[in-house]
């Protein structure tokens, strides 16, 4: 699980994706890998989402792939099964993160409470989804936050885009930041993937330029 979250670490952006359809979905993990982002969570928010896993799983292996709005454990098992490699879930599901625990799985819960993170702590995770990101006070609370629980580190997702994602890419206790922008349901719909390669070119280019 380690190895996973390195990796996460050294891309710096996990691409948030909401596909319908999936033959999309090779071409999209493609054009993330030119755009230098190899790494994806496919949420599972349509009835597309398991499926889509499944294809970029078989056809571009080299991407680091996740499912993300895992609300169940069945869907832990759909996800892992059909070749995800870590799991995201909004909120923190006791349940869910347990199990993830329990079944050697990484698991990234969403935290945005003083509560969540020590729920997620007391289970021996080392990171946590911070959501929604903007909404719920942004680089502020998260360093609030840091201050007493040392050990934690934050991929915050929501309302992150190209025009933030540098300030939270230069607090060292965040993990990676999540986002869409580079993946919107436009571009995807237009089956845009140079344009989304271009942003996530331009994303990458300003978080390297953060951490530096």
């Amino acid at each position: 699980m380690n190895d996973i979250l390195k990796q996460i670490g050294q891309i710096g952006i996990v691409p948030v994706i909401a596909i319908s359809d999936v033959e999309k979905a090779v071409p999209l993990a493609k054009a993330l890998i030119a755009g230098g982002i190899p790494c994806a969570e496919v949420t599972l928010r349509t009835g597309e989402g398991e499926e889509c896993i499944r294809r970029i799983a078989e056809s571009v292996p080299e991407i680091l792939l996740g499912a993300g709005t895992v609300l169940r454990i069945e869907q832990v098992d759909r996800a892992m099964k059909a070749g995800a490699k870590f799991i995201v879930s909004p909120g923190f599901n006791p349940k869910v993160a347990q199990y993830c625990v329990d079944n050697n799985i990484l698991i990234i819960p969403g935290c945005s409470t003083p509560s969540d993170m020590e729920s997620a702590i007391e289970l021996g995770l080392d990171t946590v989804k911070f959501f929604p990101a903007e909404q719920a006070g942004g680089l502020p609370y998260i360093k609030a936050c840091a201050a007493p629980y040392t050990g934690l580190k934050f991929v915050p997702t929501g309302g992150i885009n190209a025009g933030n994602i540098g300030k939270y890419s230069a607090y060292n206790k965040i993990a990676a930041c999540g986002g869409s922008w580079m993946v919107s349901k436009e571009l995807l719909e237009a089956g845009n993937f140079e344009e989304i390669t271009r942003l996530c070119e331009e994303a990458a280019r300003i978080v390297r330029d953060a951490r530096r």
